[in-house]
């Protein structure tokens, strides 16, 4: 990648055009090829991110509504246990005592992009 080579212009039937050696337009329908290869794969990971969100958002909807009556949140102490949200005892998996939907919740706030 280190020279550019320099495209001769001519004009051919009143048109202006580009002349290429058979070694440069063979080099240029490589880059094409590459081009397309990369842009496919560049789409596919578009569509897995887009669904990977979408999962994202699934989960956050999920643990938000237990999140803020945990027992186990120091903020939320005074709130009514939540069924849902069994405590340190069914489901312990941080050291301060934590519950598995808490857990979660602060995982996807914590990974979640601050534009989210």
């Amino acid at each position: 990648m280190g020279r550019h080579p320099r495209p001769r212009h001519i004009t051919l039937g009143g048109r202006e055009a580009v002349a290429l050696t058979v070694r440069e337009y063979e080099q240029l329908i490589a880059s094409r090829r590459q081009i397309g290869g990369q842009s496919a794969r560049v789409r596919v990971l578009g569509e897995q991110a887009k669904r990977t969100e979408e999962l994202l958002r699934d989960l956050e909807s999920l643990v938000a509504a237990t999140e803020d009556s945990c027992p186990e949140r120091a903020d939320t102490a005074t709130a009514a246990p939540d069924a849902s949200c069994p405590g340190p005892v069914a489901t312990i998996v941080e050291p301060d005592g934590g519950c598995l939907r808490c857990a979660i919740a602060a995982l996807l706030r914590r990974h979640r992009g601050p534009a989210a």
